[in-house]
């Protein structure tokens, strides 16, 4: 089974690509985060026409997740527990049955913190809090889980292209990476780095600056495994040539297969 994560930025604006590459990759089940739309504005009529089921947690013109799935899918939480009433739109989870068992995977939308002498860095700290709370209450199933999504923070120095630049930036912030040490250290796996220790295997390139061509980018679109999960991990990939199309989102596709075979 094959699971992805990709940040689409503007799932109206990239449609034509989103299709494309759900008809040439073919995953069974992918996160999607800043979509950038209501109910009534996600393309879905294309989406369902490539053969996937939609789920999506909209917000007008910000944030928006979405979760596709070939499979039939329980969807089990639309926000974090706690959430406010006004809460952004940044998580969505679902409940997958395979020939091993119930597979939960969850999409996050990772607040980006910046700047951080504001309230704005507080919060993505706080939510990533509550994430942690969420993924000690997944663990507690002893069933495989995939936490996937946009999580805006590069975990060490190789994942970002020139770390001295991004001192002061909430991605790479002591406080950002040690939450995301924390959740790693709940006992779950980064996937990409299960195979790809030493590479930089960045996933975003700013818009700006030609950092696209002068492959200045960053790791900030991850896919953590729950041990049950872990123990089936047979593949990973980044779709790096999505961000050389025309009109592309400056984030790509982030991918893992699971070996669920009955």
């Amino acid at each position: 089974m094959k699971i992805a994560t990709w940040n689409v930025n503007s799932v109206r604006k990239r449609t034509g690509n989103l299709v494309a590459w759900l008809q040439n990759a073919k995953p069974d089940v992918v996160v999607l985060q800043e979509i950038k739309a209501q109910e009534a504005q996600f393309p879905r009529l294309e989406i369902e026409a490539a053969g996937y089921k939609v789920e999506i947690v909209g917000q007008k013109g910000f944030n928006g997740v979405a979760l596709l799935s070939l499979h039939p899918v329980e969807i089990t939480a639309r926000a974090l527990p706690d959430a406010e009433a006004d809460e952004p739109a940044r998580y969505i989870q679902g409940r997958i049955a395979t020939p091993k068992g119930p597979l939960t995977v969850g999409g996050i939308y990772l607040p980006n913190g910046n700047p951080i002498a504001t309230d704005k860095f507080t919060y993505k700290i706080a939510w990533m809090g509550r994430l942690i709370r969420q993924a000690k209450a997944l663990l507690q199933a002893e069933e495989m889980f995939v936490l996937g999504g946009d999580y805006n923070v590069c975990p060490t120095d190789l994942d970002v292209y020139d770390p001295k630049a991004f001192a002061n930036d909430a991605l790479c912030q002591p406080q950002s990476r040690a939450a995301l040490r924390t959740l790693l250290n709940l006992g779950l796996t980064d996937a990409v780095r299960a195979f790809h220790q030493d590479a930089p295997c960045y996933t975003y390139w700013d818009y700006q600056a030609g950092a696209w061509a002068k492959d200045w980018g960053l790791r900030i679109d991850h896919l953590l495994l729950s041990p049950q999960a872990a123990d089936r991990l047979a593949a990973v990939g980044i779709d790096k040539p999505e961000r050389g199309r025309p009109d592309p989102s400056d984030h790509v596709p982030v991918w893992c297969e699971l070996d669920l075979a009955a």
